[in-house]
This record gives C-alpha cells, structure tokens and sequence, in this order.
C-alpha cells in the first residue's frame, strides 16, 4: 500500500509489445514522452491509483539465483542510474514479449516510468513502473468543420484502470525488494506474476493469513460441503473468520478446538492440509500474526450461502458464526421425500 500525495515522473516511455504465438512484433519509441501539462496531471495518478490500496507484497523469485531474474536485474540498474533508461525499457518490453507463449496473450501498449517520492509505510522512495495496456476504449472526438460541429469515433486508452501494472521500490527487506502487483485484466494467472515478473509472496503475515484463509475456503468446497452439506460448510466458514477476527495470532491447534466440531472433522481437516500443501508447494504454518489487511480481503471472497436444487438459495451472514446452528433447521419430509431447511426469526428485515 502506498501513498501518491508527493509522487512524481520524471522520465516515461512508451513501447508496443507484440506477442511471438501470432507473430505480431514490437514496436519501440526512441525517446521519452514530452508530456503538456494536462496529460501529465492525468496520467500520474491513472498510473498510481491502483497501488493505494494494495495489501499485499511480493518479493523476486529465480529458481538458481536471484540476480539472474530479469526484471529485477534491469530495475536494478535503472534506480542505479537511469541515464540509458530508453535502452533499458526495451529489454524490458523484449522480456515482456518472450512470455507471450500463447494466443490468448494480448498485444498492447507498454508505459515504463521512473517514479519518486512514493510513501510506503513511513517513508518515502523512488520506483520503476511497468504497466501494459491491454484494452482500449472507444470514445467520440468533436470536431469544427465548415462553420458546423461534426463527430467521430475513435479509440484509445481509457482512464479507469490499468489492465496490468507493478511497482518496483527502491526499498528491500531481507528477501529482496519490495515489489507491488495489479493484473485487472487476468486471463492468464502465469503471464504477468510468475513468467514475467517472476514475483512470490514474501515469508510475512500477509502470506500465512492467505494461504491459511485460501486452504479453509477450499476445505469447505471439498470436503465440508460433500460430506456434511452445506449449512455446516457455512458454519465453517463463519467461525474461520470469527477466529480470525478475534485472534492476532492464529495458532492451528486453538483454530481447530475452536473451529471443528469434532474429531472427524479434525481428522480431515489435517489429511486436507497435508494434500493441499504439497498440492500448492507451500507450508502452512502452525502459528503466525494474522493480517488484517488480507483477513479484510478474503472475507470478501467468502460465500457463506446454500444453493438448493428447487432454485432457492439460503444466504447466511457470514459474521454470524452461530446463526445456522440456533436459526437453521435441516430435516427430511417423508410424505415429499424431500429434504428441508426450517428458517426461525422474530421479523422480516
């Protein structure tokens, strides 16, 4: 998360980056943008915006050695000394171009940026920006044509929101430097984070709490759900978050005296866990800080409803953990051979 207030560009390029499938090539400027004013003012915080709100962090990541990932090499040698940054820009926007290994990759239009006076947690810092704009807008030009007002229909880039974008921080913990991602446009989850940028999530609390929420969230789809119907797999999902909000430190052994209902379900949740860790070649720690940042996030995500086949559907609050259990009522009709739910409630909302 960052703050813009005081952020400013000083050099910005743009490229046109192909995609090698369809054999469409790039196309590279030779100079930086000269910006009028008005462009400018536009362009900074349409660029910036969408890492104001971002909790999460991400680190570089290469299978042998850090230094031979490449966007964090060529980052490095821009914060460094950006005297030959149209020259650098280009071999960022060829490496871009290389992960193209797919026809669903889009061609677009590549902004590379130097970036300064970025305020994260409490300081501030010089980035790289790396944005690719994948979709563009139609809109209407006016125009004065023999004494009358005439209309046209162009396209161009729209200023909502960036389909693909990170910042590089000229900031670094001990694991690397602090990289910020946003991917609105995600059609393919490997292109952008893991082909290009080569990114993973930092050893944080930010990375436990998502991976402890995620692996809950699909516990319940998978077993929960299956195996003991779907009131108890909301109620599952109502007390995860409930734990999480009342706990700033999660510890597995409290989470499933707390959560579980019995000894079955712990059993399963634990044969869960092992699978769902070497599934995701990730660990699950047995005791972390909780985020609530990524806990606010992933509540978000959480569907805590009951989907019946006679096209009825129960939606359940998820910050009611015990709202199912003392309100909801789940029996079988012998004379409809039909399963029920029974609703209890003093009024209707």
């Amino acid at each position: 998360m960052i703050k813009r207030n005081k952020a400013s560009i000083s050099k910005c390029i743009l490229h046109k980056v192909g995609n090698k499938f369809n054999s469409t090539k790039n196309a590279f400027s030779e100079q930086p943008i000269d910006f009028d004013e008005e462009s400018y003012d536009i362009l900074v915080p349409y660029l910036l915006r969408p890492f104001t709100s971002l909790a999460e962090t991400y680190r570089f990541n290469h299978h042998s050695n850090i230094e031979l990932n490449e966007i964090n090499t060529y980052a490095t040698q821009l914060l460094a000394d950006d005297s030959d940054f149209v020259n650098i820009s280009k071999h960022i926007v060829t490496h871009l171009f290389e992960q193209s290994n797919s026809s669903q990759i889009k061609t677009g239009d590549v902004i590379i940026c130097m970036v300064h006076d970025i305020q994260y947690e409490d300081y501030q810092t010089d980035a790289i920006g790396i944005f690719k704009i994948e979709s563009k807008t139609h809109f209407f030009q006016t125009y004065l044509e023999n004494n009358s007002y005439d209309i046209i229909a162009q396209r161009g880039i729209g200023t909502k929101k960036v389909d693909k974008g990170c910042l590089i921080l000229n900031a670094a913990d001990g694991e690397g430097k602090i990289v910020l991602s946003v991917d609105n446009n995600n059609y393919d989850a490997q292109y952008w984070i893991k082909s290009f940028l080569n990114v993973k999530y930092p050893d944080d609390s930010n990375e436990h709490t998502k991976n402890y929420i995620e692996m809950c969230r699909d516990f319940s789809k998978e077993v929960m759900q299956p195996q003991f119907g779907g009131q108890q797999q909301s109620h599952f999902l109502a007390k995860t978050v409930d734990f999480f909000k009342e706990n700033e430190i999660a510890n597995i052994e409290t989470f499933k005296e707390e959560v579980m209902d019995n000894e079955d379900q712990i059993q399963l949740f634990e044969d869960f866990k092992k699978g769902y860790e070497s599934d995701h070649n990730i660990v699950i720690r047995n005791q972390f800080d909780v985020s609530e940042i990524v806990l606010k996030k992933q509540k978000q995500k959480i569907k805590t409803e009951i989907k019946l086949d006679t096209n009825i559907q129960i939606k359940l609050d998820v910050d009611a953990p015990d709202a199912s259990a003392e309100y909801l009522e789940r029996g079988y009709d012998d004379e409809k051979k039909m399963h029920f739910y029974k609703v209890f409630f003093n009024e209707e909302g």
